[in-house]
């Protein structure tokens, strides 16, 4: 009896303390996983907090400058400021309603970007040239909402507006096999030696972004001569 319980102290010991030293190890995974899995959440959280800041930015910026190009419509007494108020009701209703979600189809963004350029289009007479091509295989592919606009809204407002010869617009967007090509030029009066111009709020905002929803992107700008030149590249299956 004696041998029978010291074979159960010395075998069963052990056994014990590996079953202790076991389910530690595995606690130990389980709260690491869950600890990994909140701060996970919590990244997710705070960068969907600043996209929706971002984006909260973008739209209130778009809109003053849209604003100010129908006030000096309106101050000029243009019989196109009517038409111009009708046109921005229009962008705002589509923009509060229809761009809320995490997506919006590529075909949406190219309706976004035609009326804006057609807005645009009151402020200046003929002598404006502007040329918008596409080179879309799936106009159903899924973008995030408002991504291009800011570029298009950049080559106006800081490029042919300021331009008092031979102005233009030129906007080419291209789509195919997940990968994404947006190049924007416009004329510009403003000659610069500087390689890298000091970007505007709209295009800082845009990088900022494309840092938070892609791992695969580049937002290129050149100024030579007088052409300005934004180029944006996403390989949109690198989406984070």
């Amino acid at each position: 009896m004696f041998k029978t319980v010291c074979d159960v102290v010395e075998y069963g010991f052990p056994f014990a303390f590996f079953s202790m030293f076991f389910f530690g190890i595995i606690k130990h995974i389980f709260d690491h996983n869950k600890l990994k899995q909140a701060t996970q959440q919590l990244r997710i959280e705070k960068q969907q907090a600043e996209l929706n800041y971002l984006k909260s930015q973008t739209n209130p910026h778009f809109l003053f400058n849209t604003l100010n190009n129908i006030y000096s419509l309106a101050r000029d007494k243009s019989d196109l400021a009517p038409e111009s108020i009708l046109r921005l009701s229009k962008m705002l209703r589509f923009m509060l309603y229809e761009t809320n979600g995490e997506y919006m189809a590529v075909e949406e963004e190219i309706k976004i970007i035609t009326d804006y350029i057609a807005l645009e289009k009151l402020r200046y007479d003929d002598s404006l040239h502007i040329n918008f091509n596409c080179d879309i295989e799936n106009m159903k592919q899924a973008l995030p909402p408002l991504l291009m606009i800011p570029l298009v809204e950049n080559a106006f407002k800081h490029g042919v507006s300021e331009t008092r010869n031979r102005s233009f617009v030129d906007i080419h967007l291209s789509v195919n096999q997940r990968q994404l090509t947006f190049c924007v030029k416009n004329s510009t009066e403003k000659l610069s030696d500087e390689r890298n111009p000091k970007e505007k709020i709209g295009l800082a905002n845009l990088r900022r972004q494309l840092e938070l929803l892609y791992t695969d992107y580049d937002l290129s700008i050149q100024q030579a001569d007088s052409v300005f030149t934004a180029t944006l590249k996403i390989n949109l299956s690198s989406h984070v």
